[in-house]
């Protein structure tokens, strides 16, 4: 460990400091075969960090990036420069985010492997990239409209409509199950997979024991919260109930001694102490939510009570589904109620026989 970059912030250990970037197709090694490379995104989130397990006589890749051409290049110069034109034996998921799986397919194609995810990402991802060149279902103009979005909005929403797909290769016709507490065999050691939800369904974690490595995700990243949010697919679910109880589940499960390796931002210690600040901070969300709803009001009007920011055409959409899962949480703990009115607007408030009482 390098004494002259380590930096601790807010209960966090980062081994290599908090800003450390490494190169596109300069791969940074983690420990004994594990290696980080970081890919660039045109958005306001503007990298993934994507990990490289060495495996025998080859490789297996966790998370790939966006379908971008940029993408592709980085990914080539790896495959023939770092990677030493050994094969990809196995392209792993976490999830089916498009800056997850985007390349998957392809790096799949290329290398005549399989991909590794849960059942539920992999469906809800073909079942999203069908959607490419479809006009918006009036189920989902719906659903916006009952949020509270204005016509303009609205319009807006149908012009984005079917973008995921445009992001993701095409998926492989075949892939290969990972359940929860799976173990296998990487490089001759064993990792054990650990599964989370919310975020997304059936999202998927690497924990190896003998190199007391985490590889998290999206499930748990140091300095944001990950978005967990409702769509107008199941707009009566309660994903951020799943959130925190698995939330919860990870933290009994693993040790607290684990260097976390993120999607998103740098390495760090600290995995207990992370997943209880984003465990509290959604408990103190729900009741600062609640106690908006002292007075009626649309899920827009409730941003303030989420969000220390204001919130733009950029990340409506974000920010409404989240919003809309606190929203489903306190309507599932019977908290407040709903109310459709005239416009399909619904309204929310408190229930008067509710109290705001800390759940899991």
């Amino acid at each position: 460990m390098d004494q002259e970059t380590q930096e601790s912030y807010r209960g966090l250990d980062y081994p290599w400091g908090r800003g450390v970037n490494p190169e596109p197709g300069e791969p940074r090694r983690i420990a004994d075969g594990v290696y980080w490379a970081r890919f660039a995104m045109p958005m306001s989130l503007d990298h993934i960090n994507l990990w490289l397990l060495e495996d025998g006589d080859g490789w297996t890749i966790v998370d790939t990036c966006l379908n971008l051409p940029d993408a592709r290049e980085v990914w080539e110069g790896l495959f023939e420069g770092f990677m030493g034109g050994k094969p990809v034996k196995r392209v792993i998921c976490t999830h089916m985010h498009p800056d997850h799986v985007g390349l998957a397919g392809w790096i799949c194609e290329k290398h005549g492997c399989d991909l590794w995810m849960s059942r539920a990402e992999y469906l809800m991802c073909r079942s999203l990239v069908s959607d490419t060149g479809r006009e918006a279902p009036e189920v989902a103009v719906d659903f916006y409209r009952g949020a509270g979005y204005t016509e303009e909005q609205l319009e807006k929403y149908k012009k984005r409509f079917g973008f995921f797909g445009k992001a993701v290769s095409t998926l492989p016709d075949r892939y290969r199950r990972l359940v929860d507490l799976e173990t296998l065999n990487i490089g001759g050691r064993y990792w054990q997979i650990m599964e989370g939800s919310g975020h997304s369904p059936e999202h998927l974690c690497l924990y190896c024991p003998a190199l007391k490595l985490f590889i998290s995700g999206d499930q748990v990243l140091p300095r944001i919260t990950p978005n967990v949010s409702v769509f107008p697919t199941e707009p009566e679910g309660d994903p951020l109930k799943y959130w925190l109880r698995s939330g919860a589940r990870l933290r009994e499960r693993l040790p607290e001694d684990l260097l976390v390796l993120p999607s998103h931002e740098a390495p760090f210690y600290g995995l207990h102490v992370r997943l209880t600040q984003i465990l509290e901070a959604h408990k103190e969300d729900l009741s600062a939510l609640f106690k908006l709803l002292a007075e009626p009001r649309r899920a827009v009007d409730c941003f303030p009570a989420l969000f220390k920011r204001d919130i733009g055409e950029g990340s409506l959409g974000l920010a409404t589904g989240e919003t809309l899962a606190h929203l489903n949480c306190l309507l599932g703990r019977r908290r407040i109620r709903r109310h459709c009115d005239e416009h399909g607007v619904n309204w929310y408030v408190q229930d008067p026989d509710a109290v705001d009482l800390d759940e899991d």
